[in-house]
C-alpha cells in the first residue's frame, strides 16, 4: 500500500495544483472519485491490463466509461495516467487529492465509534472540542460498535484516539504479558 501511495503522490499533487489554480477543487474531487470507482470494476480492470491495447485506447475507453463526469482537463489527466501506466492508481490518487483538498480548506472528517448512541448535545461538544484541538473545521460521523464495551474510538485523518474500554483492556493485557 505504501508503494501505491508513493507512486500516486505526484499525480495527486499535480491534479490538486491544477484544480486549485482553476478554483475547482470540488469538481476535481468528484471527478477523481468517479474515476476511482470506475477503475475498481472487475471488467474495467481486465481491459486496463490488456496487453493488446495501447495507452491511447485504454484512456479513450476509460474516458468513455466515465462519461459526463470528466471535464476536458480531467480527461487529459486520465490520458497522462494511461501513458504512464498509472490508471490503477486512481483510487489512491483520489484519496490523496481529498487529503490535499481538506488541508487547503482546513477541514477534517472525523469518525467516532462508541458503544452506545451519543446525543446531539454531546456530538456538538465533541465537534467544538475537536475543532479547537485540531484547528480544523470538523465534520463528524458517528457509529455504534458494541464490541467497544464503553468509551470511544476517534479517527481523525491518520490520528487515532482510543479511549475505549476494549483498547484499555488490550493495553493492560499487553503490559501484563511483558
Amino acid at each position: 500500500m505504501a508503494e501505491f501511495t508513493t507512486l500516486a503522490r505526484p499525480y495527486a499533487k499535480a491534479a490538486f495544483i491544477a484544480a486549485r489554480d482553476a478554483s475547482d477543487l470540488g469538481g476535481w474531487s468528484k471527478a477523481l472519485a468517479a474515476a476511482a470507482a470506475v477503475s475498481q470494476v472487475d471488467r474495467v480492470k481486465t481491459v486496463l491490463s490488456a496487453p493488446g491495447l495501447t495507452a491511447q485506447q485504454k484512456a479513450d475507453a476509460f474516458v468513455a466509461l466515465c462519461g459526463e463526469e470528466l471535464a476536458e482537463k480531467q480527461q487529459n489527466f486520465i490520458h497522462v495516467l494511461a501513458d504512464n501506466r498509472r490508471l490503477a492508481l486512481l483510487p489512491e490518487i483520489s484519496v490523496l487529492f481529498d487529503l490535499y483538498k481538506a488541508n487547503q480548506e482546513k477541514s477534517l472528517d472525523v469518525t467516532v465509534e462508541t458503544a452506545f448512541e451519543i446525543d446531539a448535545a454531546t456530538e456538538k461538544k465533541l465537534v467544538e472540542a475537536l475543532s479547537k484541538k485540531l484547528d480544523r473545521e470538523v465534520t463528524l460521523s458517528t457509529a455504534v460498535d458494541k464490541a467497544l464495551l464503553g468509551g470511544a474510538l476517534i479517527r481523525a485523518g491518520d490520528t487515532v484516539i482510543d479511549g475505549s474500554v476494549r483498547g484499555r483492556l488490550a493495553k493492560l493485557a499487553e503490559a501484563m504479558n511483558v
